[in-house]
């Protein structure tokens, strides 16, 4: 939805991105509230979430080694030191400081973290994803949390942002046959919610939505052209050098790529 071709490079082309320091800390500070609700409620504070995150960067860089060259200063041409990492893990605490202003963990038992959800539509398209956070409540409602380390959107944007927290209700709606009642968008970076409560209409509407998006990457396919699609978040894209919108080429399609199944 953001640039066909992006999407191309990354999910056809699998073509390796360098890591980038904002989006691996908002990796981070996920992992960290994550694992805050193993332990026992009374623990869960500021401080000790704070305490959790050297650990939890070490598991990160235990499973993705590649997150090394963040900080490598034979691998990056300003000369990342280890001040700079530690300056980075420290910028973690103003974000889990947000957190905790707006909520208290210690009152909440989360159903489900990281919750892998999918579904199969008769088309045979299956949609899936990874749910940061299900509440279940006493009496059955459900709220669907997800967290994010940027700041809240213009009102402009916010159906845009409820996309993906609609993608989630949809796959949660038709796998356990309720609608969730609500959901949250907690934003970090300035410690802002995106509440909805979202209708079976609109569920409706995303899942025809997921049916026209995958036939358009179908057709994309069998004609061997995902177009670019330039915007302000082309400045963060890692492959403006391939990009015919930045004077670059694209490599040719990879040959084994067919076109799925209607």
């Amino acid at each position: 939805m953001t640039c066909p071709l992006l999407y191309r490079f990354r999910t056809i082309d699998k073509i390796a991105e360098p890591p980038n320091p904002v989006m691996v800390r908002g990796t981070l500070i996920h992992a960290v509230l994550e694992r805050l609700f193993d332990d026992p409620a009374p623990q869960r504070t500021l401080e000790h979430a704070v305490s959790m995150v050297p650990a939890q960067w070490a598991q990160l860089l235990a499973d993705n080694p590649d997150l090394a060259d963040l900080f490598d200063a034979d691998a990056k041409s300003d000369g990342a030191t280890r001040a700079d990492e530690t300056e980075w893990l420290a910028s973690c605490t103003a974000f889990l400081d947000q957190y905790f202003r707006m909520e208290d963990p210690q009152y909440l038992e989360p159903e489900s973290r990281e919750l892998t959800v999918n579904h199969e539509l008769d088309s045979g398209l299956v949609l899936r994803g990874i749910v940061d956070r299900v509440d279940v409540a006493p009496d059955g409602r459900i709220r669907v949390v997800d967290y994010k380390t940027g700041k809240s959107p213009n009102p402009r944007f916010e159906d845009k942002a409820l996309f993906q927290m609609k993608f989630y209700a949809l796959v949660i709606w038709r796998t356990r046959g309720i609608i969730p009642t609500l959901l949250q968008l907690m934003y970090l970076g300035d410690g802002q919610f995106l509440r909805y409560e979202p209708e079976e209409a609109e569920l409706l509407a995303t899942e025809n939505k997921m049916r026209a998006l995958w036939a358009a990457i179908a057709a994309s396919i069998e004609a061997g052209e995902f177009a670019p699609r330039k915007g302000p978040l082309c400045g963060w894209c890692s492959f403006k050098a391939l990009c015919p919108e930045w004077g670059g080429t694209p490599p040719p399609m990879p040959v084994s790529v067919e076109a799925p199944a209607a």
